[in-house]
């Protein structure tokens, strides 16, 4: 049997498992007239929730994969775009041009345009000065700003790189491609949140979760055989907790 002392949803329904042997045992003696409550109800919720555990197992382990080979395909973008903006310098574009583009590579680095201020020496105990977040590496901001580095480039006839990796082509192939992997990711966040949504339903939210058919299973038991009864205490001693935690 497993121990009273673990917690998490597979605990909830291993504990339920225990539960419906102990029901089991006591043969004819356990007879509810409620369905639900029957060894046969209850052996069909346990189905019913071991799925749901396997199900948020399957999109925790497809929102890994879609998270994984998403960073692995921006881990090259920082030094690319450095690459790009090095070639831009030298192909003869204005020196307004090379500014936005350097612009738009100091936000994919994460560099910000000014220093922050510094702190007044002669007034040490002042508060440091307020300043705005500058962080834009989010992957999303990171692929809008790529886009936007593309769209400065395609409006400079004068970029025409011959490293096949820095050529507009190979550029937008990668934009398309971490456009995708984002969506991927987007997608795989759903599927697992839904998975999660839904094995609390069975385990917790619904009148005929297992948690609360729980509840009832040791009030049945309790009419049956009495407070004191060794029957009561059998089941009485399993612990059943709403978990929050994913």
């Amino acid at each position: 049997m497993a121990s009273t002392t673990e917690t998490g949803h597979a605990k909830n329904v291993a504990t339920f498992q225990d539960l419906i042997s102990f029901c089991t045992g006591y043969g004819a003696a356990y007879n509810p007239a409620k369905a639900s409550l029957q060894v046969a109800g209850l052996s069909t919720q346990l189905t019913t929730a071991n799925a749901a555990l396997q199900a948020v197992k399957v999109a925790k382990a497809a929102y890994d994969q879609a998270a994984n080979a998403r960073e692995v395909a921006f881990k090259p973008l920082k030094a690319l775009t450095t690459r790009v903006v090095s070639a831009l310098a030298v192909s003869g574009v204005s020196k307004q041009t090379l500014a936005d583009a350097q612009s738009i590579n100091g936000k994919i680095q994460g560099r910000r345009a000014k220093a922050l201020p510094k702190p007044d020496a002669t007034a040490p105990e002042a508060p440091a000065p307020k300043t705005a977040s500058v962080s834009q590496q989010s992957f999303v901001r990171l692929t809008d700003h790529l886009a936007q580095l593309i769209v400065t480039l395609e409006a400079s006839p004068q970029y025409q790189p011959n490293e096949d990796d820095l050529k507009l082509t190979a550029l937008n192939a990668l934009l398309a491609d971490l456009r995708a992997k984002n969506t991927a990711v987007t997608e795989a966040t759903t599927a697992l949140s839904n998975a999660r949504i839904a094995r609390d339903q069975l385990l917790y939210a619904d009148t005929a979760a297992i948690v609360p058919t729980a509840k009832e299973v040791k009030l049945y038991v309790k009419s049956v055989f009495g407070g004191s009864s060794p029957q009561y205490k059998q089941v009485n001693t399993l612990r059943f907790r709403k978990e929050t935690r994913d």
